[in-house]
């Protein structure tokens, strides 16, 4: 897949492209649906998939103070659209001036004059233009006079509820990974970078990965978690806390620490990515050290026997193991 910063970078060519368009967040089983309809449509006609994001998201620029945390990264979004088939991937700065254009001119301008577009997939929900007055059944009648199809896909509903990336951040919220993994279709992810903290898990023979998470993106509710950690394009077993440390401190940032299970080895600096699997249990205060090692024993037992019975491959795309 070929990603692209900006659109003026995009070079026109012969074959007709389909674009996906909308923000993506999580690209859970909604955003799937619509994807693999425009990936199917594309191959069949010999033309080419493209996905068409605006970063940062919009409300992120309108009003940041309103902004949700983010499910995905941009570059795991972009590693999940690229597993699902699409063949480019453009990020458009989105700014207050693109934020004052008409659904017209968003059209005249973007989907007509820079893609020259074949096809178009949105969602039922898809909004665009200034104040995102636009929607999609306005965007069909654009498609009539400027010569394109529109396609709308319907919701997905799991539960009898549309899945959405607002009901996926209720369920981290709660610490429901499973109901998160039915919404998503995979294991919800973190990724960061390990940075050195306090050294207490090695002081009490558990030692742990501090993962330095992205500004902005979503974590699950404090609490321990079994979670698989992929590492230098390994996976490993590992149990994750999120917390603020209460057995030590009054007030602490909440901290994300990896317990890499069988693992014992100088990785500061390096990313870590954690694919969380099951919620062991909440964050508890513990009298002294010794309960608190004696429960961490127990927590990476749990951990490891969730992880173990997952006997093949993990895949990010689809949470199979």
């Amino acid at each position: 897949m070929k990603v692209i910063r900006e659109i003026d970078n995009f070079i026109k060519t012969n074959e007709p492209i389909y674009v996906a368009l909308g923000n993506f967040d999580g690209v859970h089983k909604g955003h799937q649906k619509l994807i693999n309809s425009l990936v199917k449509k594309a191959k069949s006609n010999n033309g080419v998939a493209a996905a068409f994001i605006f970063e940062p998201h919009p409300i992120q620029v309108l009003n940041p103070a309103k902004a949700p945390d983010l499910l995905n990264t941009a570059d795991i979004k972009a590693e999940l659209l690229e597993k699902m088939g699409i063949d480019i991937l453009i990020y458009n700065t989105f700014s207050s001036d693109i934020s004052r254009c008409s659904p017209e001119q968003f059209v005249q301008e973007f989907l007509v004059g820079r893609l020259a577009l074949q096809e178009v997939f949105v969602g039922f929900n898809y909004s665009f233009g200034h104040k995102g007055v636009g929607t999609p059944e306005l965007l069909k009648e654009f498609g009539k006079k400027y010569g394109f199809e529109v396609n709308i896909i319907p919701s997905v509903e799991v539960e009898h509820t549309a899945v959405s990336s607002t009901r996926v951040r209720k369920m981290l919220d709660h610490g429901d990974i499973n109901k998160a993994h039915d919404l998503l279709g995979y294991y919800p992810i973190l990724e960061g970078i390990i940075v050195e903290e306090e050294h207490r898990g090695t002081a009490i023979g558990f030692p742990t990965a501090n993962l330095l998470v992205e500004k902005g993106i979503q974590k699950p509710a404090k609490g321990v978690y079994a979670a698989f950690a992929s590492l230098d394009g390994e996976k490993h077993r590992a149990v994750v806390n999120i917390g603020s440390k209460p057995t030590f401190h009054e007030e602490y940032p909440v901290s994300i620490e990896a317990h890499i299970i069988d693992f014992n080895q100088n990785i500061y600096g390096k990313r870590l990515r954690l694919h969380f699997v099951a919620r062991i249990r909440d964050e508890m205060k513990f009298a002294g050290i010794e309960e608190l090692v004696k429960q961490i024993s127990a927590d990476r037992t749990a951990a490891d026997e969730i992880l173990l019975e997952c006997s093949g491959q993990f895949y990010i795309s689809n949470g199979v193991c």
